[in-house]
């Protein structure tokens, strides 16, 4: 999808509480945290589940199949290296596992990105080291 050679937006920072989460992007899976205790998913990378408090977790893939739940449409440039982007959507993604994630809807117009459409995780593979988690709709 991207130039991977010349990228120039901004990056995450790997960490140790992210790596295992880049590391299956990279992959071209989709993984979040599943907690240890009460088994919720959990999104975003936290180090103590939201749901009972507990430090214990293990990372699992998980379908990458949701719902758009919301969408905006950029027009302005809020950061020059998305310039060349502008119009894009920023979504918020219903996965069907329970969390929400916020990412693009990529290969068909920004506008006609709609809520409820029927979306499946795709890796953009930035860098070596980074895969950014977008959908696409579901065929």
């Amino acid at each position: 999808m991207t130039e991977t050679l010349n990228y120039s937006k901004p990056l995450p920072s790997l960490e140790a509480s992210n790596k295992p989460f880049w590391d299956a992007a990279r992959s071209g899976k989709l993984a979040l945290q599943h907690c240890a205790d009460c088994e919720k998913v959990r999104y975003p990378i936290n180090h103590v589940c939201p749901h009972c408090l507990s430090d214990r977790f293990e990372w699992k893939a998980v379908s990458g199949r949701g719902t758009v739940y919301s969408s905006i449409v950029f027009h302005q440039v809020y950061n020059q290296a998305f310039a060349g982007d502008v119009p894009y959507n920023v979504s918020l993604i219903q996965l069907e596992e329970g969390p929400r994630m916020i990412s693009n809807v990529v290969g068909l117009p920004p506008s006609e990105v709609k809520v409820g459409d029927r979306v499946q995780v795709v890796f953009d593979p930035v860098t070596p080291e980074i895969s950014i988690p977008r959908f696409q709709r579901a065929g």
